[in-house]
Parts: structure tokens; C-alpha cells; sequence
């Protein structure tokens, strides 16, 4: 069973009651107009704390089978474990994702991949089971699930999420370059956790050759149970989103590359480091700042030739073990001199 492209996977976080379901569906589609979308909603919500909202279980089921039902929409869910499975394909899901939380344990995804399995021997009618990468950065391991999934003879499809809020766009590149067969789709309400940050990020499909994205949206934000602050309105989606989309279906992403979606990929992957880069920096510079309120609140002076003496020597000696990756000693030097000189101005 082949997936058409690009695929785009709408709606709240989480369904939260009948009403809000169906209103933000409703909206959605007439937002979106033309364009084709998968319409999700989290029935069950794998929170970190147990004191927040956890979803409302089964009931979100029969509010998304009347989605489906009403509005000629295809659906999808998360699953966490084997009973939601059952209990999602049994009310005609189409589509089931998995999450960040549960991708980072492997024998979670197994006995889900069991459970879809089993389902699909027997029925068959199973459309495509989406797969969050792991909440910490491992390619190795979001490989990993994917293969497992693929057991199951139902279409995968990758969604990248990022980790903590950040692109973590070299785990991604990892995975495409070892899957490139994989749709790989973009969920840029989690990477950014702003919703005004979507619509930059939603840039990085065409930029990047990915398949499409997974975008929160609801009737209604502030309201919102779980995820308020980075879910989009439908309206938004309309006037915002809704150029970017029809743009990307009128664009053939599986037309031949010029090569240039590698070149995106590795720029993208300096933009990240770059930017860790200069908060690293800058909060080395914070250190300084409070290191020298220390050092004046006990007359110590500013430089201290003895500890400078220290880090040049551990640069040195870091040098030693970092040769093979092209820095030289000079480089090292010339950078941490930089460094130095604007922490002694932050603590004078």
C-alpha cells in the first residue's frame, strides 16, 4: 500500500470533547479547502507529570469515528500501548502514531508493532502507523523502530519532532540518508513549542525534500488542555499556512534533486550548531559576570595569571585529542583569547 505526498496530519493536541473535536475539524477543512489532510487527535496523552491532563480515553474514539464520518475526513491517534491499539483500530482509525516518549523504549514500539500486526492479518484495512523520533537524540534507535513497524506490512512514516524544543536536525539528516524510502514529515508545534514559530519552520519541507508535516491545531489555544502555547487556530492555518501547503502540493517532491536538499541538510546542521554554539558562549559569559561580583566582593583582582596558565594548558592538551577533526592549536588558542578577553570585561 503506497501513501500519496505530501501528507499533512491537522488537529489538536488532544481531544478534549465532543464539541471542540468537531469544531476544529469543521474549521479545518474549510480552511484548508482543496487540500487534502489527515485529521489527529490524542485520545491518549503520555504526560510527564500524572496531575495533568492525561486525554480522555475511548470516548475521544467515538468523537473522531463521527469526524470521520460526518466530514469524510481520515483520522489518526496516538497509541502508548497494545490495547490502545485494539481499541483505536477497532473504532477505524486510519492512521496511529507514536509518540516521542514511547519511541525512546524499543519494547514499547515492539509490542505496539505486535499488536498492529496481529490486527492486520486479520483485517487488513489499516492505513499507516507514524513514528515520532525518541525524545532524546538517537538515530540509531529511531532506525531501529522503524524497522520493527515494518514488520507489520503496514506504510511507515517518520515525523520529526525534534528533542526539547530544538531542530536536532543531524539526528534527522542520520535518518534519511539510511531511509530515504521512509516518508519523513516535519511537526515543527513540537520543535518550536511557539505557535508563531510554525510558519518558518514549515519553510524547511521544500528546503529539506521532506513529505509533509504533522501541525497542531485548535479551535480555540488558550483553552487548550495540553500543548496551549503552540497549537495554531484554524483561521491561522488558513491565512498563514494554507499558501505554504498549496505551494508544497503543487511542488513534485518525488521529482529527481539537484542535489541541493543535501546541501540544505548540511546547512541547517551549522545553523543548529551555531546557535548552540553562541548560547554556550553566552552563558559562559553569565558565569564571568557572577564570578566577578565574587571576585570584587573579596578583592581578588579581575586576571588571575595562574588559572590562565591552567586552561591554556587543558586547550592544549584538548587539541592533542581532537587532531584527527582538522583544529589546530593556533585556532584554539586565537578563539579562546577572544573568550577570555570578553569574560575579563564582564568582570571588571
Amino acid at each position: 500500500m503506497s501513501i500519496n505526498k505530501p501528507i499533512y496530519i491537522l488537529g489538536p493536541c488532544a481531544a478534549e470533547s465532543r464539541e471542540q473535536v468537531l469544531l476544529t475539524a469543521s474549521q479545518l477543512k474549510d480552511a484548508c479547502g482543496e487540500i487534502p489532510f489527515i485529521y489527529r487527535a490524542g485520545a491518549w496523552k503520555p504526560r510527564t507529570s500524572p496531575h495533568t491532563f492525561q486525554g480522555v480515553g475511548e470516548e475521544g474514539l467515538v468523537w473522531l469515528q463521527e469526524v470521520k464520518q460526518r466530514l469524510g475526513l481520515p483520522v489518526a491517534t496516538e497509541v502508548a500501548t497494545p490495547e490502545h491499539v485494539t481499541k483505536a483500530l477497532e473504532a477505524g482509525m486510519d492512521y496511529l502514531w507514536i509518540g516521542a516518549r514511547s519511541s525512546a523504549n524499543p519494547l514499547a514500539v515492539q509490542a505496539i508493532a505486535d499488536a498492529i500486526g496481529d490486527w492486520e492479518l486479520v483485517n487488513g484495512n489499516f492505513k499507516g502507523i507514524l513514528i515520532k523520533n525518541p525524545v532524546n537524540a538517537d538515530a540509531g534507535l529511531w532506525i531501529g523502530n522503524i524497522e520493527r513497524l515494518e514488520k507489520t506490512g503496514v506504510p511507515v512514516i517518520a515525523v520529526h519532532r525534534g528533542c526539547n524544543h530544538q531542530p536536532c536536525w543531524a539526528m534527522a539528516h542520520q535518518v534519511r540518508l539510511a531511509r530515504p524510502d521512509i516518508p519523513m514529515l516535519l511537526d515543527p508545534s513540537h520543535m518550536s513549542g511557539e505557535a508563531v514559530k510554525v510558519p518558518e519552520l514549515m519553510k524547511k519541507i521544500e528546503e529539506l525534500g521532506l513529505d509533509g508535516a504533522m501541525v497542531e491545531v485548535h479551535c480555540d489555544p488558550k483553552s487548550a488542555l495540553s500543548d496551549n502555547a503552540q497549537q495554531l487556530t484554524p483561521n491561522q492555518v488558513g491565512h498563514t499556512l494554507n499558501p505554504i501547503l498549496s505551494r508544497l502540493c503543487l511542488v513534485s517532491l518525488n521529482s529527481p534533486s539537484d542535489g541541493s536538499e543535501e546541501l540544505n541538510w548540511l546547512r541547517v546542521e551549522i545553523d543548529e550548531l551555531d546557535e548552540r554554539l553562541w548560547d554556550t558562549i553566552a552563558a559562559r559569559m553569565e558565569v564571568s559576570e557572577r564570578i566577578g561580583k565574587w571576585k570584587k566582593a573579596h578583592g581578588v583582582a579581575p586576571l588571575q595569571p595562574e588559572r590562565y596558565q591552567q586552561i591554556v594548558e587543558k586547550l592544549k592538551i584538548k587539541n592533542e585529542e581532537v587532531k584527527n577533526k582538522s583544529l589546530s592549536t593556533d585556532f584554539m588558542l586565537h578563539i579562546w583569547e577572544l573568550i577570555h578577553k570578553e569574560s575579563l570585561r564582564k568582570q571588571e
